[in-house]
């Protein structure tokens, strides 16, 4: 890795550890403990609608933070001098999506297991659904990259980015659920899952760097 990445990543890391790197996974238990009071105890409802419970509440908690993804570096001008630096400005920006989503999306995988023993979902599903996170999430992290750049240059542009997102991450989590179905082969699901992850990781930083180009000029 070239330097100025392992610059951008060491610093986004550095920025998620002080400030709060596990408010994510704080809001996907809240999320968690809440459902059983809105739908009730019971506990065959709750393992059979625990699986979409947990990627919901993944998806919810995967926007927390992507206001400050680039915020920070446009107000205290990091943002010119990732234009001036030698690495390519999507590489930058890869590294910066790599950073988030070692900071939140990971721990809501590492989180997913532990979280759906409350909804009384078995080990094998739980299983299922750590693994479709594992490869969903980067999609969302991706997604989230491209609403911070549209709207980093707006005063309460935080308040967009999930109404930018949300739509383009509606693919990610149906077939992230439908991939964490114990009743269905969960392959065939699961690739298309890989696929949106592989595309997002492409058009990504390439769109999100393009819009930080249009906000420079």
């Amino acid at each position: 890795m070239n330097s100025p990445l392992a610059a951008v990543l060491s610093r986004d890391l550095a920025l998620a550890r002080g400030g709060g790197a596990g408010l994510g996974v704080m809001f996907f238990l809240l999320v968690v403990t809440l459902t059983p009071f809105a739908v009730g105890p019971d506990l065959a409802l709750l393992a059979r609608i625990g699986p979409a419970i947990l990627w919901l509440g993944a998806l919810l908690a995967s926007l927390l933070g992507l206001d400050r993804l680039l915020q920070a570096d446009h107000e205290d001008g990091s943002l010119d001098l990732m234009h001036l630096a030698p690495a390519p400005l999507e590489l930058q920006v890869a590294a910066k999506i790599l950073a988030h989503w070692l900071a939140t999306g990971l721990p809501l995988v590492l989180a997913a297991p532990l979280f759906g023993v409350m909804l009384d979902v078995g080990p094998a599903v739980s299983g299922r659904v750590a693994l479709a996170l594992l490869v969903g999430t980067p999609a969302l992290a991706c997604l989230g990259a491209v609403g911070a750049a549209l709207t980093v240059g707006l005063r309460r542009g935080g308040l967009l980015v999930p109404v930018l997102i949300l739509p383009l991450a509606v693919p990610v989590l149906i077939f992230g659920v439908a991939a964490c179905d114990p009743t269905r082969d969960s392959l065939a699901p699961l690739s298309v899952l890989a696929g949106l992850a592989l595309g997002y990781a492409v058009l990504g930083p390439v769109a999100a760097a393009g819009a930080l180009r249009l906000l420079r000029d």
